[in-house]
């Protein structure tokens, strides 16, 4: 083909395109808004003219396609067909936002800039796999049309993988699996779900999904022939009334099988229901129900129904707004069948959710759709019993009291609304919001008082000579910077404290007085203290002059009676740091924030990190922990780097596992060798034996890796072993 003759044929394909686009919309929009979109086309094809995409394709392919997605398979109208054609070019800069709003409206304009704010969001490169990255998506989402033009467009992306590498592939099927497939299926959005299903399943488990869907292709003929023997006697029934409907036979959709598959834990040839008979009736809404039970009645009297597989979402229709009739009947070769009673209108909403909704409620235009988007809100915050756990999150103030903001490694954090930069650099750390002297929000340098706005990228600028001050408790808005400036300044006034005492313990030994309780009580009394800290306190910062003092404790000056002293018992936790970043695990960890973890039990000497625990503070992990990549890929604001002292005289436990023959004595000369080495102190052993070996796991208390490797090279000189490991027993995080 030449390239007259090629570009001839993409004039050609894109203006079909376009054609079927609007043949699609023709229920939907008047003849008014056609021009509107007809002008939206005309500007995408103008800006994306000679533009292509990775495979060659014209660029104006992709908007066309996500639009007829948007308005065929997600039932939305006008304005998301608009914003679907346009949103690509506005986020390139070819057209701007006020120029849309004056030739679109405010609507558009408020729907597309929510759309490139995503976009952005999407090129920070953030852990999408996170609760925080699916709460900031809907929070920028101020109209629903935003998330839902966004989940076309990754649809689309998701359709269009099969040139991509495979860690392209995997990603975006991911993104899908966590995202946007729990949102279909909180919308009712049965279609579109099953088929983001089946493609991510394609790519995250090929193996799997390739061998179910040769079964399916191989049992194909057989199943075919049993559908028609079971509806053919349905049909006569159903004739014999004059009932105007259709009989389709639907099969389960590939992740459907291999879900039921692992629920069940049965093979693909014991899952029953692999299809299901969905019969639609052509019937107005006064008698959809009557007709619906009347088919029921029909089709129990051919088959023995299931009583316990009835389920009636007719009379009370699910949160999602679906609405149908489901029995499962004794077939023929005594084989359950599921079969699904419902109306053409029912239908619509089963296969569309509640994009459907609005169809049925006013003609055309999108008269119905501002009532839709509210009911689509009301969903995704609501709390029902049937809602899918990974939505049910979405609390009814998720749009007004958090907000989401990056750190400079594209880590998203989590911070209440009219949280300030002191706030996020405690969100961080202690010790980084105890310095911190500004930062920078996108890029532009603020004080420590900036009030910050979800997908701010935020960086923290700290001195060693900043320290906490009280009126920082004025602006900052989150429970944990305010306890943190709180203890600080505590621990500040404790130091001062410390001081005051030494001045006044040194001045006392020159004026030869004796630094006792009577003394310092009779201080507290003149002074009107409660505390004896106080009094220190109020030394050190030269409240109370010392002259005055000596005065007071050699009798030149009045006291009032004394009041007997309240004791209260005051002890501080301290956690040795090196660094800003860095907690240094001390060889004494019994009055500190941290614990080491049962899941790895990390030795002095291993590589570690430390992981901020809900409830239990900091847990020590080593880098090898089995737990360690999910910790730091779905939570990676929680690790801390952590090193050792340079000196561990604490004890730790590890766990060797040890195989060899089973001789006879092996499992004394274990315990002797052990039991000679006088730092060891062995806790626990087991040992099985089979046919001649033996495996056991052995508890040692060591005093470092290096001593456990000593221990190890030791062991395997035994007479007998063959093999001796360090054993991780998985535990709690």
């Amino acid at each position: 083909m030449t390239e007259f003759n090629k570009e001839e044929e993409e004039r050609r394909q894109i203006l079909y395109r376009y054609k079927h686009l609007l043949v699609t919309c023709k229920n939907i929009i008047t003849s008014t808004d056609i021009k509107l979109v007809r002008k939206a086309f005309e500007l995408s094809l103008q800006d994306h003219d000679g533009e292509r995409r990775t495979n060659g394709e014209p660029a104006i392919y992709k908007s066309i396609s996500i639009a007829q997605i948007v308005v065929e398979e997600l039932g939305l109208g006008r304005t998301s067909v608009i914003c679907s054609l346009l949103y690509d070019i506005v986020q390139k800069n070819r057209i701007t936002l006020d120029e849309v709003s004056n030739l679109f409206g405010p609507k558009v304009t408020q729907i597309i800039q929510g759309l490139v704010k995503v976009t952005n969001i999407y090129n920070q490169n953030p852990t999408l796999q996170s609760e925080n990255f699916r709460k900031l998506l809907l929070s920028f989402a101020d109209d629903v049309r935003v998330v839902l033009i966004i989940m076309a467009d990754r649809l689309f992306n998701l359709r269009n993988l099969e040139n991509k590498s495979k860690k392209i592939q995997q990603d975006l099927a991911k993104e899908i699996e966590f995202l946007y497939i729990p949102f279909a299926h909180r919308l009712g959005m049965y279609n579109v779900k099953s088929d983001m299903e089946d493609l991510a399943l394609q790519y995250l488990d090929p193996d799997v999904y390739f061998e179910i869907e040769k079964k399916l292709k191989d049992s194909e003929e057989e199943r075919e022939k049993y559908i028609k023997d079971f509806v053919n006697p349905i049909k006569a029934e159903l004739d014999q009334f004059g009932m105007k409907y259709k009989i389709k036979a639907r099969t389960k959709s590939i992740a459907s099988i291999l879900h039921k598959m692992k629920t069940k834990q049965v093979e693909f040839e014991e899952v029953y229901d692999i299809f299901a008979i969905r019969i639609i009736l052509k019937a107005i809404p006064k008698k959809e129900k009557s007709e619906c039970w009347k088919v029921y009645s029909t089709v129990s009297d051919l088959y023995q129904p299931n009583p316990n597989r009835l389920r009636d979402w007719i009379t009370i229709p699910k949160s999602n707004g679906y609405e149908s009739l489901h029995t499962t009947v004794m077939g023929p070769d005594n084989r359950w069948v599921e079969v699904q009673i419902r109306s053409k209108r029912m239908n619509q909403i089963a296969e569309q959710g509640f994009a459907a909704h609005w169809k049925y409620k006013g003609g055309k235009g999108e008269g119905g759709l501002d009532t839709w988007l509210q009911d689509i809100r009301e969903v995704i915050e609501s709390h029902g019993s049937d809602s899918i756990d990974m939505m049910d999150s979405f609390k009814a103030d998720l749009y007004h009291k958090e907000i989401y903001v990056f750190t400079p490694k594209g880590d998203l954090k989590q911070l209440s609304a009219g949280a300030t930069l002191l706030d996020f650099a405690y969100s961080i750390h202690s010790d980084v919001g105890d310095k911190c002297i500004g930062g920078t929000v996108n890029q532009k340098n603020v004080s420590i008082k900036q009030v910050l706005n979800n997908g701010d990228q935020v960086s923290i600028t700290t001195s060693n000579s900043q320290k906490p001050k009280s009126d920082w408790l004025s602006f900052v808005v989150s429970t944990k910077a305010k306890n943190k400036i709180r203890q600080s300044i505590k621990e500040e006034l404790l130091k001062e404290a410390d001081l005051g005492k030494e001045t006044l313990k040194r001045r006392m030994k020159n004026w030869k007085i004796e630094f006792c309780d009577e003394n310092i009580r009779k201080l507290m009394t003149y002074y009107k203290y409660k505390l004896a800290v106080d009094l220190y306190q109020g030394i050190a910062s030269e409240k109370h002059e010392l002259s005055e003092i000596k005065d007071i404790l050699t009798d030149k000056k009045e006291v009032e009676k004394i009041v007997p002293e309240h004791k209260t018992d005051y002890s501080t936790k301290k956690v040795t740091k090196g660094g800003e970043d860095v907690l240094i695990v001390d060889e004494n960890i019994s009055n500190v924030e941290y614990s080491l973890a049962n899941c790895c039990n990390p030795i002095f000497g291993d590589e570690i990190f430390g992981f901020i625990s809900i409830g239990k503070g900091i847990r020590i992990h080593r880098l090898g922990c089995p737990n360690a990549r999910e910790m730091q890929t779905r939570y990676p604001y929680r690790v801390v780097k952590a090193n050792w002292t340079d000196k561990g005289s604490a004890s730790y436990q590890a766990v060797l596992h040890i195989t060899g023959d089973d001789d006879l004595g092996i499992v004394s000369n274990i315990s002797d060798v052990i039991s000679k080495d006088l730092r060891v102190q062995m806790r626990s052993i087991s040992v099985d034996t089979n046919a001649g070996s033996f495996a056991g796991n052995v508890a040692v208390v060591i005093a470092s890796t290096d001593h456990l490797d000593t221990l190890i090279v030791k062991l395997k000189r035994v007479k007998g072993v063959r093999r001796v490991t360090r054993y991780d027993p998985i535990g709690e995080q």
